[in-house]
């Protein structure tokens, strides 16, 4: 069965190309994002990976490691970030695993048949500090993530999961937030002292809690 929203991800030990990783305890109070590439030396990857690397201060304000796989062994790997480092003007710190067995993928279900039996998709799972996955997303091979709505969602998650808060379509960090509907109008000026409009009985807009 797939994973789900709210399961603990699976823990596994496997080479990178920053040594051997034992997932869990590399993540350790950290989130992570987990985020698999269907090969190694192809464009829209090296593309992917050099913008991640460009990120990297982004994720690490918001205590987030990073980790890449593709099902290309280590050798291939070690050689492929020399690529990106200089296509991509960066430098690659965080560890892209091999799985040449295919072992992470199918734990994590990255392989989809009917897309390909060889490579991963373009699977993405945000995971918090209790190691439980709190967001999965899978893009076609063709088709290059937006790591800057990744880390608008990281801003989501950590926001929410501190305040009893909701975001909005299209928010951005800074912008507001919608109220739980669990909290009634009589708690929100002890809730939330920087006041609140009311457009409708369940939609109630505050200033971000934590700016």
């Amino acid at each position: 069965m797939a994973l789900q929203l709210g399961d603990v991800a699976p823990d596994f030990t496997a080479g990178s190309t920053k040594g051997i990783i034992d997932f869990h305890r590399w993540l350790d109070n950290s989130w992570g994002v987990l985020f698999s590439h269907p090969a190694d030396f192809t464009p829209v990857c090296t593309t992917e990976l050099g913008t991640v690397s460009r990120l990297q201060e982004e994720f690490s304000k918001r205590n987030v490691k990073t980790i890449a796989l593709s099902v290309d062994n280590l050798e291939s790997h070690l050689k492929w970030v020399v690529d990106i480092n200089e296509t991509q003007d960066t430098n690659v710190s965080f560890p892209i695993i091999a799985d040449p067995e295919f072992k992470v993928a199918n734990l994590y279900g990255m392989i989809h048949p009917n897309a390909s039996d060889r490579f991963t998709v373009r699977s993405v799972f945000i995971i918090a500090p209790d190691k439980k996955i709190k967001l999965t997303l899978t893009y076609p091979a063709s088709t290059g993530r937006n790591f800057e709505e990744i880390l608008r969602v990281i801003d989501s998650l950590q926001l929410t999961s501190n305040y009893a808060v909701a975001t909005p379509a299209d928010w951005k960090n800074g912008e507001d937030v919608v109220i739980s509907p669990s909290i009634v109008d009589e708690e929100i000026a002890a809730k939330f002292p920087k006041g609140y409009t009311k457009i409708k009985s369940y939609l109630r807009l505050t200033p971000q809690p934590n700016e």
